[in-house]
């Protein structure tokens, strides 16, 4: 961490640590959990786990997990403001790169909470030939919009220092890996299985902690990044 004093490099990698732990657990924690109510719920002859799943499920919108997604994506949004507060301090020429990352991920979040991706399902009509690999059709805006994000930050993924960027990739493409990729296999087996099995709730429980685990990392690859290159801000308040 170029340009910290050793105890605000001690600080700021105690707090960042801090920051690991706890989120390993929470998204630990809450995947567990949804994971768990679901296998005794599709098992022959279960007792009734209708609210334990509609509180837990990976699956449901609008519990638990839904949360915990929106506030990744919106602490991600945080944190990238807080880096282009410290570039407009330092007179970067980047800052409004990371701005505009910021407003990304508070859309990204209010997304998440509200489900505007899914009503694209109802929009995007492929002819009436959607099914199978896109029985999830909002993939294919989805796909495209994902390139044109990927090139107009492109500038900005270039001036990265090597370990942030790679940070940034890794984290970008596991949450991708999730949230577009995981819907053609459970495309197809929801085409050929339903919806109501446990090998449906397995892959977009999949899906769903991929897209938890990306957020974190990402979080995670933004606040180190903050820590190394702007030391004038702080992660704590000492």
């Amino acid at each position: 961490m170029a340009g910290l004093d050793p105890g605000a490099r001690g600080e700021h990698a105690v707090a960042i640590a801090s920051v690991r732990r706890g989120l390993v657990a929470v998204v630990t924690l809450v995947a567990g959990l949804g994971l768990l109510v679901e296998i005794p719920h599709h098992r022959p002859g279960a007792a009734d786990w209708d609210e334990a799943v509609l509180l837990l499920s990976l699956s449901e919108e609008g519990n638990l997990p839904t949360w915990l997604a929106a506030s990744l994506l919106l602490s991600c949004a945080a944190a990238l403001g807080w880096v282009a507060a410290g570039e407009r301090r330092a007179g970067g020429g980047l800052r409004w790169h990371w701005l505009a990352l910021a407003l990304l991920f508070t859309y990204m979040s209010v997304d998440e909470a509200v489900g505007i991706h899914e009503r694209l399902n109802d929009v995007v009509d492929l002819g009436g030939t959607a099914g199978g690999a896109l029985t999830f059709s909002w993939i294919v805006p989805a796909s495209l919009f994902v390139l044109v994000i990927a090139a107009a930050f492109l500038p900005l993924v270039r001036r990265l220092p090597a370990a942030t960027r790679r940070r940034f990739l890794i984290a970008g493409a596991v949450y991708v890996g999730g949230a577009l990729v995981m819907e053609v296999p459970l495309g197809v087996y929801l085409e050929a299985r339903g919806s109501d099995t446990l090998g449906y709730v397995v892959i977009d429980w999949v899906e769903e902690t991929l897209e938890l685990t990306g957020a974190a990392l990402f979080l995670l690859a933004v606040l180190r990044h903050a820590a190394a290159h702007h030391p004038a801000l702080r992660l704590t308040d000492s």
